[in-house]
């Protein structure tokens, strides 16, 4: 990957070819539902809707950048809202990351909701990627609603009814259509999209695989979080762009995943001075009858917060310091022992791989290690004394 604000990822796929973002779908069973849903109130009779540009074209669309944290040095973000849900953790966040919506500085500081206000984050350097929800950024300092930290190489299942800076606990990212991935000729993952209304009921509604949360808006429609559309296969593209055609394959191979609330059938991409708004707003014709449900897991309507599935959090055996007392800027190895865990993050450092990572505490430092799979979190604590 290059690094800077919405970098060319060169060719580079986040999260293994398994992933559910990664997964080729074009031959997958429909879903069971595909008629009820798709002739239903709150999905036929739409239509897509683009919903990135040019910077010309409107500045609409939600931004990225590509660090490398051996250059750069994580920072505390203060988690106000859904900490109990979120990846609670310094980040290498650079003062001027960009935030969607391009907020003023200060602007609702210190949790004023101002819009999704997502900061996007990808490290070169770990492969760890951070999604931020409500960003808030004044005089240096970081404030979200919520934090979620990603294994770009092991796709993670974040804990059964939490969310993420997305309300389905999806990552946003690698649902994103970016324009270095258009011009090399093929998407080779699923699209973020959304729809207005999804269904509700006492639990806070429904959602199905890959999705971890639900934020229902009303009991009578069929929408799920995390459910999958594909656009037909008998659908012609052959009268699109070049560019165009890139994303309706896309859609047709790996469809499209229903992420999070919003207006309906929106479809999520990078803004980018090189997209041509006029070719991208030939796809807005296209109907929402072209488009069909795959198989959802489990079966329609999904889980709620009372019938997901329950297990043990990861065991953590053991978390040490090589030292315990140190004179400033010395190393020190933490080490670690974890089974049953999908992903590990230290609340002073960010996301770790393996089992050690070595630190120079300038002042003494307790460092949390927090081990998480589809059943919770644990965690444990180590301090380092600086003399």
């Amino acid at each position: 990957m290059s690094t800077g604000d919405n970098a060319s990822l060169n060719g580079y796929v986040p999260f293994p070819s398994t992933s559910p973002w990664n997964t080729d779908i074009s031959n997958a069973p429909l879903d069971p539902n595909n008629g009820v849903i798709t002739s239903a109130a709150g999905f036929a009779g739409l239509h897509l809707h683009h919903d990135f540009s040019s910077t010309a074209g409107g500045n609409y669309g939600i931004p990225y950048t590509v660090v490398d944290s051996s250059a750069t040095p994580p920072v505390s973000i203060s988690v106000l809202d859904y900490a109990s849900e979120s990846d609670v953790a310094a980040a290498p966040f650079p003062i001027s990351a960009p935030i969607e919506g391009s907020p003023a500085d200060c602007a609702g500081w210190p949790d004023d909701y101002i819009g999704d206000s997502h900061v996007l984050l990808l490290d070169r350097a770990s492969c760890f990627l951070y999604e931020t929800f409500n960003t808030h950024r004044c005089s240096g300092k970081w404030n979200s609603s919520s934090e979620t930290i990603w294994d770009m190489q092991s796709y993670e299942q974040r804990p059964w009814g939490w969310t993420s800076a997305d309300a389905a606990g999806l990552p946003i990212f690698p649902g994103l259509i970016r324009y270095d991935e258009v011009a090399a000729g093929a998407i080779n993952h699923a699209i973020r999209f959304t729809m207005q209304q999804t269904r509700n009921d006492v639990n806070g509604g429904y959602f199905v695989q890959p999705a971890s949360h639900a934020a229902g808006t009303t009991y009578g429609v069929n929408n799920i979080m995390g459910m999958r559309v594909r656009l037909k296969a008998s659908f012609d593209i052959s009268g699109y762009s070049k560019a165009n055609q890139v994303i309706l394959t896309a859609m047709k191979k790996y469809g499209m995943i229903l992420a999070d609330n919003g207006s309906y059938f929106y479809f999520q991409g990078v803004p980018d001075p090189r997209w041509n708004d006029d070719d991208l707003h030939k796809l807005d014709s296209i109907q929402s009858s072209n488009f069909e449900v795959v198989q959802m897991t489990p079966s329609w309507p999904g889980y709620d917060d009372a019938t997901a599935p329950t297990g043990h959090p990861p065991t953590i055996s053991t978390f040490t310091a090589s030292s315990a007392a140190v004179s400033a800027g010395t190393q020190v190895t933490l080490n670690w022992t974890t089974t049953n865990d999908s992903y590990d993050f230290i609340d002073k450092i960010g996301g770790v791989h393996g089992g050690s990572v070595t630190v120079a505490p300038t002042t003494t430092t307790t460092y949390t290690l927090n081990a998480t799979n589809q059943y919770g979190r644990s965690t444990a604590k180590v301090t380092v004394t600086v003399h």
